[in-house]
């Protein structure tokens, strides 16, 4: 295990910004950038639309690397999502490609907010429930694309437990081909690369302060009041959803 070198998410300089992240042993991210452009190979970027995963497209772009972003959806159809990933893809002038999220299947499988004459059907299709790695490695196969890395946007200053995770497995994981390519920045830096490339974020920061990342009270009761379609349709998919709202009161 690599010892921290300094409790980053405390020191600051006077008057200055907090110093960047260091781990003993572990390469910066921009020394990683700089050595998966040198290779020339295109690099697969899991892209949820939010801050983190726009900083480390940004970062790769700014560093000459080719990305291939693939974006995984919760709830198939969702207008607001959909209109957001074209954005992105007339931002970035690249194709970001379009798969359901293994997620989707496990709430399915598990027959989360499904009524009980669902329950065969779903328990019939027997939806495989795939893992990150095995997604990547279907792109990989697909693409032709054997060995290349594959990138997220994970940051250590994010939360103790991904500082430790970075602490223990550092941002580049030989075995699984991946890669935090933005591991060492802070916030700051995220706001920085957003602003200095005129990066808007997606609309539902406006509504719950991040992306679109589950089907609890904290995202379904804005998207029901900013996308009404939107929320039908997550019904459609998960029709007792609605008793998250139910039973706070809030229906309409």
């Amino acid at each position: 295990m690599h010892r921290a070198s300094r409790d980053a998410a405390c020191i600051t300089p006077p008057g200055g910004d907090p110093l960047p992240i260091e781990i003993d042993g572990i390469a910066s991210s921009e020394q990683i950038r700089t050595e998966l452009a040198a290779d020339g190979n295109p690099v697969l970027l899991g892209f949820s639309r939010g801050k983190d995963s726009l900083a480390a497209w940004l970062a790769m772009r700014e560093a000459g690397i080719t990305v291939v972003p693939y974006h995984l959806y919760l709830v198939p159809g969702l207008r607001f999502i959909e209109d957001s990933r074209k954005f992105y893809e007339d931002f970035f002038q690249t194709e970001i490609l379009d798969l359901p999220h293994p997620t989707l299947y496990r709430w399915l499988n598990s027959l989360l907010f499904q009524p009980p004459e669902r329950a065969a059907v779903i328990e019939a299709a027997q939806l495989p429930e795939a893992t990150y790695e095995e997604m990547a490695d279907m792109l990989r196969e697909d693409l032709g694309l054997a060995g290349v890395w594959n990138a997220d946007g994970v940051r250590a200053a994010d939360s103790p437990n991904r500082r430790m995770a970075m602490v223990t497995h550092g941002p580049k994981r030989e075995q699984l081909r991946k890669v935090s390519i933005v591991w060492d920045w802070r916030i700051a830096d995220v706001r920085d690369a957003l602003k200095r490339h005129n990066c808007p974020l997606p609309p539902e920061y406006e509504w719950f302060g991040r992306s679109f990342d589950g089907l609890d009270f904290r995202f379904l009761d804005p998207i029901r009041q900013h996308a009404p379609e939107d929320y039908q349709r997550i019904l459609d998919w998960f029709p007792l959803a609605d008793l998250e709202v139910f039973r706070r009161g809030l229906a309409a």
